[in-house]
Formats: C-alpha cells, sequence, structure tokens
C-alpha cells in the first residue's frame, strides 16, 4: 500500500510542474480570443511569440490571416481547455472550439516562456485541413 502511494506522489510530483503552468497558459489564449471578440489584432498580436510576430510582421496581417485561415478562433462560440502536456520539453495545450455554425475544433496550442510571460508559438488544427502557424 505505501508502495502506491509513494507512486502516486511520485507522479504528481514529476508532473507538478506542467500543472503550476495551466492557469497563465490559459489566461494568455484566453486573452487572445477575447482581442479577437473586440477586433483588436493589436492586442491579440502581442499574445504571439517573436519567431510568429516576425513571421506575420504587423498586427493586421496577422489579423487577417487568423480570420481567414482560423475563423473558428476568430469568432469562438464556446472555449473549453483540455489537457496541458510537456511533449519534448514544450508545453502543449489542447484547446476545443466550438464556432459559430456548432462545428467543433481541436487545437493544440504551443507555448513558451519569454521573460515577460507565456506567448503563443505555434496553433495546430488536429481536425479538418491540419493546418498550423
Amino acid at each position: 500500500m505505501r508502495s502506491v502511494l509513494f507512486a502516486g506522489v511520485g507522479i504528481f510530483l514529476l508532473t507538478f510542474p506542467v500543472f503550476a503552468q495551466r492557469e497563465p497558459v490559459t489566461a494568455v489564449i484566453g486573452s487572445q480570443f477575447e482581442a479577437f471578440l473586440n477586433n483588436d489584432t493589436e492586442t491579440a498580436f502581442s499574445f504571439a511569440s517573436p519567431n510568429i510576430r516576425r513571421l506575420f510582421g504587423t498586427p493586421e496581417r496577422f489579423g487577417e490571416m487568423v480570420r481567414q485561415g482560423y475563423p473558428m478562433v476568430w469568432r469562438p462560440a464556446e472555449v473549453r481547455y483540455l489537457d496541458l502536456r510537456d511533449v519534448a520539453g514544450s508545453l502543449w495545450q489542447r484547446v476545443m472550439i466550438t464556432d459559430q455554425t456548432g462545428a467543433v475544433h481541436l487545437l493544440d496550442y504551443q507555448m513558451v516562456k519569454m521573460e515577460n510571460g507565456w506567448k503563443i508559438n505555434a496553433v495546430h488544427l488536429l481536425n479538418g485541413r491540419g493546418d498550423s502557424v
């Protein structure tokens, strides 16, 4: 019995660093959703990592890409945060989005820790066309 308890505690301690990051990570993603809903591409762009910011250059170009390629992210009807995982040293937050038509989409958000907090470094659409940024 004691070995089962120690195993459970050991697993918790190994996964605790990921769980401890969940709230800050989901807060960043949620803030970006809120910015999109307010048509505030400048604020939404501020949650992107330096790599994404270099790739798109301006908040306007970034916003246009999201509007065209990720309409479920631009105007979600419902957002649900699923598991946060450490994959080869990168944190990935799975998000289930229900769009305005009622279709459900699964996306993985790769998060990176910067000096000024968490940033979104990539988004992979897990169903549908399999596009990613």
